[in-house]
């Protein structure tokens, strides 16, 4: 009898570490800003701009071309990837100001918090945007609480906002790295004092001019959102950011090699200001954008390079994707319309960032694990919302009955098993202060916009009429060009249905 239950707890503690053993490290890789057609292999020309990396990882894993953000800005779609749950379901998940309170309160639960659960070891570097502290706001020569330590991560390395609003000073865990607290930092909405230099009043002194906003606070020669003094042994080159997120995810990974880990490594390219590396500078033909999207490629070529030299190529799953599509000008003279030439940053789709046409939220999306993912191209419809549920599949771990609750688990999907089945729908929304929203069903898309306008239609961030309600055979018409609502009624009142639907329900997850 002893013997029979010597055996079977042996058999059961070896079957048990055969399970931990198969458990991948995670690494997310998201852009920002990145269209569809940004990427070599998803058609950018290779005499405009090069990504041998981002290239390399799509034919080695799975290329999606119907990968989608939740969103098509940053904030809402980060809300999102986090959370499992539509922004559209949270108030205040808007694009985020300088000053803005932790949106994602603690407690609640997110990818990281799930992996956290099945012993992942786990960090996010790079861009946030999702707010820090009370809901007073950061006070940001004190520890900044609540922040991604309260909801999963065990660390995390920050730009705080993003790049074109203050300040500019990375976060460490809970503090502002590197602040002398005899300069201590003041970030506002208002100037601090009349004689404060603005992008307005010494525009002559810029380097990078500004046409839209940007014009409040100058730093490293560019005009930003927003205001802020001291904390400048904290202050960050625009320049060295790439450099600095490489840097950071290189000594974490190395720290981190005898657990599991997931790492959410958040870039900032190929966000505004763009302001790469003197290294990579000149190197595309679309000036700083082109540049900055080489800068993004090199980043992804450091990471993948990290995991060869310490033999963990093997036992990493990398996702990569991007937070929304692209934009051309956004608020700076940086000549990205001027030097497109035949570059075509949404091909084959119409918008781009702001709007929910299908080249503002559908994006580059690859999944690479070497020697578990064959290569393959996939037209399953997948979308960075359903990370969440996917990952806690993958390891083993129950979703929440009241969070993650637009999640999809379709992780054969992302893992390429034959013949799995991707979401049948998805709903995508703008930053969330128009009542934009996009469905797409199968073929079909419906756009209802609750607002008489829409922004970059075109990328050229122009105002475009539209009506409430659009819709669109994808099959037949990928640039959503001809409006079909008259000829399908019974589409188009289904569509309508179900969009309202999903959104009064509170959760679309079974």
């Amino acid at each position: 009898m002893k013997n029979n239950l010597l055996l079977l707890l042996l058999l059961f503690g070896g079957c048990s570490k055969s399970i931990h053993d198969e458990r991948p490290n995670i690494i997310v890789i998201m852009a920002d800003d990145l269209g569809y057609g940004d990427v070599g292999v998803y058609g950018a020309k290779l005499e405009n701009v090069k990504t041998p990396n981002i290239d390399r990882l799509a034919n080695g894993g799975i290329k999606f071309t119907s990968g989608y953000a939740s969103a098509s800005t940053c904030t809402p779609t980060r809300y999102s990837f986090l959370t499992g749950t539509y922004a559209f379901r949270q108030k205040g998940t808007s694009i985020a100001p300088p000053n803005a309170p932790a949106i994602i309160k603690p407690g609640t639960e997110t990818i990281a918090s799930l992996l956290k659960k099945a012993g992942y070891s786990t960090a996010v570097i790079g861009k946030w945007h999702l707010g820090l502290g009370e809901t007073s706001g950061p006070n940001w020569n004190e520890d900044l609480k609540p922040g991604p330590k309260e909801i999963g991560f065990d660390y995390n390395f920050l730009l705080p906002t993003t790049n074109d609003r203050v300040p500019q000073v990375y976060v460490e865990n809970h503090r502002v790295l590197n602040l002398d607290q005899n300069d201590p930092i003041w970030v506002g909405s208002k100037k601090p004092s009349d004689d404060h230099p603005t992008g307005i009043s010494h525009r002559n002194t810029l380097r990078m001019n500004w046409n839209d906003g940007h014009n409040n606070t100058i730093h490293n020669g560019i005009g930003r959102i927003g205001f802020y003094t001291g904390g400048h042994s904290a202050r960050f080159r625009d320049e060295d950011l790439a450099d600095e997120w490489q840097k950071q995810a290189k000594k974490w990974i190395e720290k981190n090699t005898d657990n599991p880990f997931f790492l959410f490594f958040s870039s900032h390219d190929i966000h505004v200001p763009r302001m790469p590396h003197e290294r990579f500078q000149g190197q595309s033909n679309m000036s700083y954008r082109g540049d900055a999207i080489i800068q993004l490629d090199w980043n992804v070529g450091q990471i993948m390079k990290t995991l060869e030299q310490l033999d963990l190529i093997e036992k990493t799953l990398v996702v990569f994707i991007s937070d929304n599509g692209p934009v051309l000008d956004d608020g700076y003279d940086d000549y990205a319309n001027e030097a497109l030439g035949n570059h075509k940053p949404s091909y084959p789709f119409s918008g781009g960032k702001y709007n929910v046409r299908e080249g503002g939220t559908r994006t580059p999306f690859i999944t690479y694990w070497k020697g578990k993912i064959q290569p393959n191209v996939s037209d399953e419809i997948v979308s960075t919302i359903d990370l969440a549920a996917s990952m806690a599949e993958l390891v083993g771990v129950e979703l929440p009955k009241d969070g993650i609750l637009d999640s999809f688990n379709i992780l054969d999907v992302l893992l390429g098993k034959e013949g799995s089945k991707g979401r049948d729908h998805i709903v995508t929304q703008d930053n969330g202060l128009r009542g934009t929203y996009g469905l797409r069903e199968n073929e079909w898309k419906l756009q209802r916009h609750d607002t008489k306008k829409m922004y970059n239609g075109d990328l050229s961030m122009k105002l475009w009429d539209v009506p409430e309600y659009s819709l669109f055979n994808l099959e037949n018409d990928i640039s959503e060009s001809e409006n079909v609502a008259n000829k399908y009624p019974k589409i188009l009142n289904h569509m309508k249905t179900k969009l309202q639907l999903i959104i009064d329900s509170g959760k679309s997850r079974k």
